[in-house]
Formats: structure tokens, sequence, C-alpha cells
């Protein structure tokens, strides 16, 4: 799937922001409504190596588990993270994380692609309209990431739980 980007623009530091996406045990309080039953991989969740499993809520999708893992951290700048997920984690995902400065706020934008190994996961990605639900699914995250880091709106009571080593 080639990248989708989107946006937002948070009325925090970038150091702020930073620090809290660089936990990945944070990431279900705004992406749990399309990324499901997270698990740590590791105990340790923050910075570089820390990761977790999910599953996806897609529609269609028969081999929903996958899994991501902060390789590269750039503080206050960008966080990159791989992974894997479909069938047999044969295809490999990479999704960006990029916080720029916006006057007094930080611009945050996500990046996310896959590479699909063999011509039928290509093809299912097409089928499923997987690119429109990954656009939908990263505009709300975005705005749940929004109004639980600013916490002066109605988003911030949509907060999700944190994910734990083994879901406990």
């Amino acid at each position: 799937m080639d990248p989708i980007t989107a946006h937002v623009v948070i009325d925090r530091p970038r150091e702020e922001i930073f620090e809290y996406l660089a936990d990945i045990a944070n990431h279900p309080e705004f992406c749990d409504h399309f990324m499901k039953e997270w698990r740590l991989t590791r105990v340790e969740s923050y910075g570089r190596g820390a990761g977790a499993r999910f599953k996806l809520d897609a529609p269609l999708d028969r081999f929903a588990w996958g899994d991501m893992t902060f390789i590269e951290m750039q503080p206050p700048y960008q966080i990159v993270a791989a992974g894997r997920g479909g069938k047999f984690n044969r295809n490999e995902t990479w999704t960006t994380w990029t916080l720029t400065p916006s006057g007094g706020a930080t611009r945050v934008e996500v990046t996310t692609e896959s590479a699909p190994k063999l011509p039928t996961d290509r093809f299912i990605e097409t089928v499923t309209g997987r690119r429109a639900w990954y656009t939908r699914n990263l505009k709300k995250a975005l705005g749940r990431l929004q109004g639980n880091l600013e916490d002066n709106d109605e988003r911030a009571t949509d907060r999700g739980v944190r994910a734990t080593v083994g879901g406990l």
C-alpha cells in the first residue's frame, strides 16, 4: 500500500508530544478504535526497541494480527516504527511520526505504508478498501490524540486503556 499521511495541530510543546508518543503503551489510548487487543512485546514500553502486537479491526481481514517496533528515535522530531502483518506476518509495514513546530503548537504528522509480499496480498488490500479504511481511522486517531493531550474538550473522555505485557 502506498504511503498514507494524516496530520493534526496540537496545542502542546513538541517535547511533550514526543514523550507521549515514544511510549508505545500510550498508543491504544487513541488507536483502540481500529487496533484492538494490544500486547507489549517487552516490559519496557518506552524508546527504541519498544514494541506491541495488536489486532486490526479491518473489514474482511482474516489475518488481522500485526506488530510494530520503534526502530528509530530522533527526539523531539521523529519516531519510526517497523512492523509486520497479514498471513504469516509476511507483509512489512512502516509508520513514521513527525513533529514540527507550528507557531506555539505542534504539527503531528503520521505516515504509514505497507509492502505486501505476494500479489494476492496486494489484491486483498485493494479489494477490501484498506487505503480508505486506514485514512479514515488515522484521522480519527489523530483527533483522539489531540483531545487526550489538550485535555480541553469532550474528546479527552474518549481515552482508551494503556497496553500492558500480556494484555493484563
